[in-house]
């Protein structure tokens, strides 16, 4: 395995949280004096690239990929173009946790998705629908993440309680599950007699 690629494998996945070098050394079972290295060279590899939109931010003691500062027009076009207008489940999906639960942190939000949310929180923040609400006070320094007044305002909220309950919507859910499975058993059951 390329250590450089691994490095670079494990910012990305790590979204706008970063990694701290002792993070990255523990997962690369290597000391954070190689870590540093390692950084230094993808540091210097996407400066000198001319084909790379990507950059290597340390924020804190925390290291994260972004994007370079002259793609800056062209991230906001996509944001607001036809592609982008429709939220995609995954964005949904985020947007409901951080409604309900608010304010939380990225990691908060990927272990109740169970997968990876920074793209779709990038493309919430983009939209203006949620916003940093602070940082958690401890290693890290974590990003809280929580809905904006364009959110309240986007699906005529004047106050969070008046989200739906949550027990409403699971049963919701199960209702159009048991009507979806209802018609299927009338399919099959149809097909049968004929």
């Amino acid at each position: 395995m390329n250590e450089l690629g691994a490095v670079e494998t494990l910012l990305f996945v790590a979204g706008d949280e970063g990694l701290s070098l002792e993070e990255i050394a523990s997962v690369l079972d290597c000391t954070t004096q190689f870590v540093f290295q390692l950084l230094n060279q993808l540091q210097k590899m996407y400066e000198e690239s001319k084909t790379s939109g990507l950059m290597l931010l340390e924020v804190g003691n925390h290291y994260q990929l972004a994007t370079k500062k002259e793609y800056a027009d062209l991230i906001k076009k996509y944001a607001v173009s036809p592609l982008s207008t429709n939220l995609s489940q995954a964005a949904l999906e985020t947007l409901a946790i951080i409604a309900y639960k608010q304010p939380l942190t990225r990691m908060e939000i990927d272990e109740i998705r169970g997968v990876q949310t920074s793209g779709a929180l990038q493309k919430l923040l983009l939209r203006g629908l949620i916003e940093d609400k602070g940082r958690v006070n401890g290693p890290g320094r974590a990003i809280l993440y929580g809905t904006t007044d364009y959110f309240m305002d986007y699906f005529g909220l004047k106050t969070l309680k008046e989200l739906p309950a949550i027990d409403e919507l699971e049963q919701d859910q199960e209702e159009v599950e048991s009507d979806l499975f209802f018609e299927k058993f009338n399919q099959q059951f149809q097909t049968q007699e004929e």
